[in-house]
């Protein structure tokens, strides 16, 4: 979802424009005569290696941070950062491969779409690449086979769910961040009745905020997180069992907190609304921080999904994002792989999480994020269990895809029309048609 969130600078984006509209130079065909360049290239003994991502909002940061800092230290490898727009990036990405003129570096998405290209031999296996043993299980499963056997791209960075708060809404109302879903609805009620500020920032006409900052930010706390996922995978566990009703009974909750209309609400309605301060509480991914930050004239702060009474483990959507690969057809697969490795280190986890604040390394390294509302998400690692999406890994590959199907569950129950153990039994019948372990 957070390619859905890049807001440009005007510079950049006049960058942007030549770079993803009309045809663009391959850097790796220029010449330079001066210095006797054949065209094949390299100038000078140095390789030129092209990255394809989606990611345009961040092309200042890697031209001006991150690649100097890896040129530095490898002045025979230059990498350029060539993004495609967003929305284009996978069609355009597919017709290069095939094509041939891909560049040596894939920015990868999660899970089936790389997953794809690395069974049609796009991506090369990079599972004895130095460095990987720096992340978990979780984290590589984004990228890897189903049996986990094989990986074929570095992850780069996930992003954290939870809710973002405007800290003068709480200090004039005497609230503080809760840590329970009692207390959280305490003060709910307390900004409801005080009637200045809308209590949730949160609209359903675009269906997939329901679901992803609603029902996969504060689910994890009722199926357990990764072992509950897994179960889903495995067949060990229902949507309709308990844990599950319990999860969307929770979210259906929200409804009369949610600000007037919220029904015809759009995504970029309840940003602007939430920015511009007149709602107290906005569920929330880490993807949401720099732009907040840049329209919002006041103080935020952050908390994680307030736990069911009695629960003692706390459990966080630390969802996998972005990773990084390598073009099987590259012509200089040894100066790729070298900065593969140079994006499993400290140095790279370091400037990537303080140049993006939001998007985390999931590496194991220990950074400090000088952003002090992305360091309080990065801190709900220290003291909850991580887990991603449940609908990502494998679950949406049929008919209903389950993610689409979460979406609009997830709508209809804050919109009143449908019951949350109706809602549990949809998305069971869904999986049941063309899943087989939930068969």
């Amino acid at each position: 979802m957070s390619n859905r969130l890049g807001r440009l600078a005007p510079a950049v984006c006049a960058v942007l424009v030549l770079a993803a509209c009309g045809e663009s130079s391959d850097p790796r065909e220029n010449t330079d005569a001066a210095d006797g360049d054949d065209g094949g290239g390299s100038s000078g003994g140095q390789v030129t290696l092209v990255m394809e991502s989606w990611r345009n909002d961040d092309l200042a940061i890697w031209e001006d941070v991150i690649l100097p800092a890896f040129h530095e230290q490898h002045p025979n490898i230059r990498v350029t950062f060539q993004p495609t727009a967003p929305d284009e990036y996978d069609a355009a990405l597919d017709a290069k491969l095939s094509g041939g003129t891909a560049g040596d570096l894939i920015t990868c998405r999660p899970f089936d779409v790389s997953l794809r290209l690395f069974e049609e031999g796009h991506l090369a296996s990079l599972t004895d690449l130095e460095g990987m043993d720096a992340f978990g299980d979780v984290a590589r499963a984004a990228w890897s086979t189903d049996d986990g056997s094989e990986s074929f791209c570095v992850p780069m960075a996930s992003v954290i769910h939870g809710f973002l708060y405007n800290k003068t809404a709480f200090d004039e109302l005497g609230l503080t961040p809760p840590e329970t879903e009692e207390q959280f609805h305490e003060l709910l009620g307390t900004i409801a009745a005080d009637g200045t500020y809308a209590p949730l920032v949160m609209g359903t006409a675009d269906q997939w905020e329901a679901a992803t900052m609603g029902l996969q930010n504060i689910g994890p706390n009722y199926w357990n997180g990764e072992e509950g996922r897994q179960a889903l995978i495995d067949g060990a566990e229902r949507f309709d069992d308990e844990q599950y009703v319990a999860a969307f009974t929770e979210l259906a909750s929200w409804a009369e907190f949610l600000p007037s209309g919220y029904e015809s609400m759009t995504y970029p309605d309840a940003q602007n609304m939430f920015t511009l301060g007149r709602g107290a509480i906005f569920p929330a991914g880490s993807w949401e921080i720099a732009l907040f930050n840049e329209q919002a004239d006041f103080e935020m702060g952050a908390f994680g999904p307030p736990v069911p009474e009695g629960q003692d483990t706390c459990y966080i959507s630390d969802h996998t994002d972005i990773g990084v690969g390598m073009n099987a057809a590259t012509e200089h697969p040894d100066e790729v792989r070298t900065f593969l490795e140079w994006t499993t280190s400290a140095e790279f986890a370091d400037l990537y999480a303080n140049e993006l604040p939001g998007f985390f390394p999931m590496s194991d390294h220990d950074v400090e994020v000088d952003d002090p509302l992305a360091q309080e998400f990065l801190s709900w690692r220290d003291d909850c269990e991580s887990t991603i999406r449940n609908s990502y890994q494998i679950l949406s590959r049929g008919e209903p895809n389950l993610e689409n199907q979460l979406w609009d569950l997830s709508a209809q129950l804050l919109n009143g029309t449908v019951q949350p153990a109706d809602a549990a039994a949809q998305a069971q019948a869904g999986l049941e048609r063309w899943y087989e372990p939930q068969q």
